[in-house]
């Protein structure tokens, strides 16, 4: 294949890194990808043609094992995608969570810097960062002040300070994104609306009269945005975006866990009751998260072309032939 970008994925076994190989699959974008993971993947490269791909299975946290990746693949781009991605594990779990997810981005920024390679990174960072907007201020932008309020927020943070120590002292080809909460197909249930989406169609293949979904809080307003766009935004980022910079990724709009319920219950043709399990509440969680995407729109060309119906729609007929 002439004119390859290689590309390292790390969380290769998670549910968007697959969705970032269909995009350059679909779009018909030459490529070699090296998957790395603790876990293994669910799907492998035998249906692509246009990209070429391989899985090694490694820990990031053993720089031996990333100094090799390295030196052998050399990559062109870097996905980073891998950490614990659970707020609610990082409140189980805060040593665990905060230790993996800072290490193992020094372990890789670390070992690029040494090898010497020219490969750019994509360090993912999340809306989370922002906590609970001091002034109210909706539609976040990038300048806005961050009021991380877990330990996984706080680690989000960490990174980010630690791709901006890295670029500006080293001159390293690192973008940062701020990536808002992104839903889609393949997403594990320990998630949000993986969790709904299980939940109500179970609910609608039961007989019973009463329907009744457990719940956290559901007047907490996110911003979600389709994977599919969220996996565009990032090639995008590596074509486009601009060194050094903070890149918020986002739909804009803000929708309550409950409204995304009743969405979810419409397209199901059910009604249902919700009931509140506490131990499903966090100690501290954000109210509110709307998010600018001004700034990665004007410096890409990117366009969110999903909306919310849809990817619900999606989501509820991937899980149907699961439940």
């Amino acid at each position: 294949m002439d004119n390859v970008d290689k590309f390292l994925i790390t969380g290769y076994s998670g549910f968007v890194s697959k969705h970032f190989i269909d995009f350059l699959e679909n779009n018909k974008i030459n490529s070699e990808v090296l998957g790395v993971d603790i876990h293994e993947p669910d799907f492998d490269f035998s249906q692509y043609s246009f990209v070429k791909g391989n899985f090694e299975k490694a820990d990031l946290l053993n720089k031996s094992s990333v100094e090799q990746i390295i030196a052998r693949f050399k990559p062109n781009y870097i996905l980073h995608l891998a950490s614990y991605s659970s707020v609610a594990l990082s409140w189980r779990m805060p040593v665990e969570s905060f230790a993996n997810n800072t290490n193992i981005f020094l372990n890789l920024i670390e070992t690029v810097r040494l090898s010497g390679i020219n490969c750019r990174i994509l360090s993912i960072g999340s809306s989370e960062e922002y906590g609970n907007a001091v002034d109210g201020s909706l539609h976040l932008t990038e300048e806005h002040i961050l009021n991380p309020i877990s330990p996984y927020a706080v680690a989000r943070v960490s990174q980010e300070m630690l791709s901006k120590v890295y670029t500006d002292s080293y001159g390293m080809n690192i973008i940062m994104t701020r990536s808002f909460n992104h839903i889609g197909t393949h997403q594990k249930d320990i998630f949000v609306i993986p969790s709904f989406a299980k939940q109500l169609i179970s609910l609608k293949e039961n007989k019973s009269a009463i329907k009744e979904l457990s719940t956290g809080d559901t007047t907490i307003i996110r911003d979600f945005v389709d994977v599919r766009a969220v996996v565009e935004a990032y090639y995008l980022l590596f074509k486009k975006g601009k060194k050094g910079e903070i890149y918020n990724i986002c739909n804009g709009k803000g929708t309550s866990l409950n409204e995304v319920i009743q969405k979810m219950a419409a397209i199901l043709e059910i009604e249902v009751l919700q009931k509140t399990d506490p131990g499903l509440v966090r100690p501290n969680d954000n109210k509110v998260i709307i998010g600018s995407n001004e700034k990665i729109k004007r410096d890409t060309g990117w366009e969110n072309k999903y909306s919310l119906e849809t990817s619900l729609k999606d989501i509820l007929e991937y899980y149907q032939g699961k439940v």
